[in-house]
């Protein structure tokens, strides 16, 4: 008898996880992600990338508004799931995560007990680890502290962005997710116990949400720092500064790529170094910051080149 299997995810990071499971001929009985809801400028209604792919392969497909809807609960008690897996997807309340008897598993995006929490790919390279991967662990009470039973490391090179580590570890995952749920179910058919790994709580650190507030460079910080900002919030939800142009209005910019290069600085922080053709760059407390790829307010994104055949930058014109 195959082992019956609910998922539960959002957005395009759980997408690979899923499929992975169903090209290799799980018996998924269920798909639980978020309502449609608008969403953009136009607030259109969107759908979820998981539901996107549920439709696509005509998947059993749940969207509660509420985890501990009786709807919603009854629902899932009916689809007598063996297990679950939870990627990206929402804090689960007991009631859901306590169903099945083989557990409710996740799969997160950090050598736990690492970066728990919202934002651990963002905080990785924002603080300049060297290193990152993927944890699948069996749920409990407090979020993001249960036993674990596998790991995968994935190297952070020093250009890696948010997004490059996030497109490495969605597939990495995908695989660990798989050699999971074989492990899952040879315990399922032999009834023999799985090998857990407690978490180490003093060897923890956390990786809150990240909010768009919390994106704007401090050009006081050595360039280092500056830098893996940068690249830890690329492309989203993306660091901006704001730019002083001579007498122009002050305007917001955002910067997705930059370098660093140790220079021994002898003027003000924030300020423009350029020669309006080639190159962009930034003084700090320790170097230069060479931005790559740059996006004005109202703008498209475009490489440094591009905006400076477009847009003059004037003397002593500084990043705020």
């Amino acid at each position: 008898m195959s082992m019956r299997i609910v998922f539960m995810g959002t957005p395009e990071f759980a997408v690979a996880s899923l499929d992975i499971l169903i090209k290799n001929n799980y018996n998924v009985v269920g798909v639980v992600t978020v309502p449609d809801k608008p969403a953009g400028r136009g607030q259109q209604i969107q759908q979820s990338a998981i539901k996107k792919y549920a439709v696509e392969h005509k998947l059993n497909l749940l969207q509660p508004e509420k985890l501990k809807d009786e709807n919603f609960i009854a629902e899932l008690k009916s689809l007598k799931a063996d297990v679950q897996f939870v990627v990206a997807f929402r804090m689960l309340p007991e009631v859901v995560w306590h169903m099945p008897k083989m557990g409710t598993y996740n799969l997160h995006a950090s050598l736990l007990p690492k970066y728990r929490g919202a934002a651990p790919i963002n905080w990785a390279i924002i603080n300049g680890e060297k290193e990152s991967g993927v944890t699948t662990f069996k749920l409990k009470h407090q979020i993001d502290t249960g036993n674990i039973l596998f790991q995968e490391k994935v190297k952070i090179e020093p250009t890696t962005t948010a997004g490059e580590l996030h497109d490495k570890l969605m597939l990495v995952g995908a695989e660990l997710i798989l050699k999971t749920v074989a492990e899952i179910e040879r315990s399922f058919v032999s009834g023999k116990e799985l090998d857990f790994l407690p978490q180490d709580d003093q060897l923890a650190c956390h990786a809150p949400k990240i909010f768009k507030e919390d994106c704007q460079i401090d050009w006081t910080k050595p360039g280092n720092e500056i830098n893996n900002f940068i690249r830890g919030l690329s492309p989203y939800p993306t660091a901006f500064t704001q730019l002083k142009n001579g007498e122009d209005p002050i305007q917001l910019v955002k910067i997705f790529n930059s370098k660093f290069e140790i220079f021994t600085p002898n003027h003000p922080n924030g300020l423009l170094l350029t020669d309006n053709k080639t190159y962009l760059k930034v003084f700090c407390e320790d170097g230069l910051i060479e931005v790559e790829e740059i996006q004005l307010q109202g703008k498209k994104k475009i490489g440094i080149r591009e905006f400076l055949r477009g847009f003059k930058i004037k003397d002593k014109a500084m990043f705020l």
